[in-house]
């Protein structure tokens, strides 16, 4: 067997839209627009650089099944490019850019080039420059957008005595944060003969398991605050006796983050100007150099919860920080995305849970509601229930992931506890009793 190196990406996203971005300011909003093409090119010079011997694009190379003749032409580029450099490349198509649904320009591919039918898994040899064959490569593509059938049995042992890689957008064991399309489980796939799992469809980065290899590269590049931290591709090396290695190798040009600032122990604004400061300096080390969109989270307990949770706070203090970056340029900036209140009164919770009383009982239904993911979603249901009955909100809610919620009862929370606490306060003020 011959050592070999390949590169593993999916989910490029080209052309996504990066819908609601329109208080950035011009250059930086151009920016972020043109970030997929930019980690494409990036794609194509670290091809290049580590001299593969082929690239994987694991589906949803568009964002759209109508796909922008925009995208489509740097698309084409990058692969002439890599055609250029005697670099092959395998491509699936996925649930944004399905084969047969949508619009797809009628460009010539370079011969180089192998995109897998969506009748039935297909399966080529690789072999490097020199005709020596490296590995067999298997893949199916999505031939409409939601695909609900498991393509995994497609996939069979050759015994050829080929390293064997399989190329499937998936949902592997129905991970809630995505569209449970082509569903499959980690059993199918340890059971197919194939030693690598090039998956793509999940966007975030994972290796399911090892022996066989069942890996998700993430996406290229992060499209909303869901999508935090460097996202990029795979570099794989096989040795000649078939053992793998895997190398991250982060292609976004601009990079989502979340960062949190505590509230507990500080008494002034001007304190929390710094630690807000504080946060976006950390945000910039974590860019690696790259433009950021941030999102602040407050968190804890203390007296200025009064001032975060004033009308129009928050958009004031993240105004500050933005006017404060501008004046350094565009290039490296941090931009605020927007600053979220998670803070709470400066009480302690578990003492105020403890004591008989309407609030008590309140804060300990709170948790074990919380506790419990069955009596949560009842709850919930109970209380949305007046908007079940409209088609769209319906839809929606079904969509709302259960972390989400658990986030909806904390926030209902705390403004219970700000309302009840006021409440008390002003009775122990004017001396009222009941």
């Amino acid at each position: 067997m011959v050592s070999f190196r390949f590169l593993h990406t999916a989910d490029l996203h080209l052309d996504s839209p990066f819908r609601g971005l329109s208080k950035l300011p011009e250059p930086l909003r151009g920016k972020v627009r043109e970030s997929t093409f930019r980690a494409l090119d990036r794609l194509v010079a670290l091809a290049e650089r580590e001299r593969v011997d082929f690239v994987l694009i694991s589906g949803d190379v568009y964002d759209a099944k109508d796909r922008s003749l925009r995208a489509q032409l740097r698309f084409q580029q990058a692969l002439e490019t890599l055609a250029g450099q005697g670099i092959p490349v395998y491509v699936i198509h996925g649930n944004h850019d399905p084969m047969q649904d949508g619009y797809a320009a009628r460009f010539t591919l370079p011969d180089t080039v192998c995109v897998f039918g969506c009748e039935a898994v297909e399966s080529r040899v690789a072999t490097n420059k020199e005709g020596q064959a490296l590995c067999r490569i298997s893949g199916i593509s999505f031939a409409r957008a939601a695909v609900t059938d498991n393509l995994s049995h497609g996939f069979r042992p050759w015994e050829d005595g080929l390293y064997h890689i399989g190329m499937l957008h998936t949902n592997v064991d129905g991970d809630p944060q995505h569209d449970n399309y082509a569903p499959c489980s980690l059993h199918d796939l340890t059971v197919r003969g194939v030693d690598y799992w090039a998956l793509g469809h999940v966007h975030t980065r994972q290796v399911m398991r090892e022996r066989p290899w069942v890996v998700y590269p993430g996406n290229a590049q992060g499209r909303h605050i869901r999508e935090t931290g460097a996202r990029g591709c795979y570099v794989v090396e096989v040795s000649s006796s078939g053992d793998t290695g895997l190398t991250f190798h982060p292609l976004d040009e601009v990079r989502w983050l979340m960062r949190t600032v505590s509230i507990a122990g500080l008494e002034t604004e001007q304190q929390l100007m710094d630690a807000l400061e504080e946060a976006i300096e950390a945000a910039r080390e974590a860019a690696e150099g790259r433009t950021a969109l941030v999102r602040l989270v407050l968190t804890g307990r203390g007296p200025l919860h009064a001032v975060v949770r004033q009308a129009g706070s928050r958009t004031e203090l993240a105004a500050g920080l933005r006017e404060s970056e501008l004046r350094h340029g565009t290039d490296g900036i941090v931009w605020v995305e927007s600053i979220d209140d998670q803070t709470g009164i400066a009480a302690d919770r578990g003492e105020l849970a403890g004591k008989p009383g309407f609030l008590g009982d309140l804060l300990r239904l709170s948790e074990e509601t919380g506790r419990d993911e069955e009596r949560m979603l009842s709850f919930v249901s109970e209380a949305l229930a007046p908007m079940a009955g409209h088609p769209q909100l319906a839809s929606l809610l079904r969509s709302i992931p259960a972390d989400e919620l658990e986030e909806w009862l904390r926030e209902a929370e705390e403004l219970a506890l700000d309302a009840l606490t006021a409440g008390e306060a002003a009775k122990t003020e004017t001396g009222w009793k009941a």
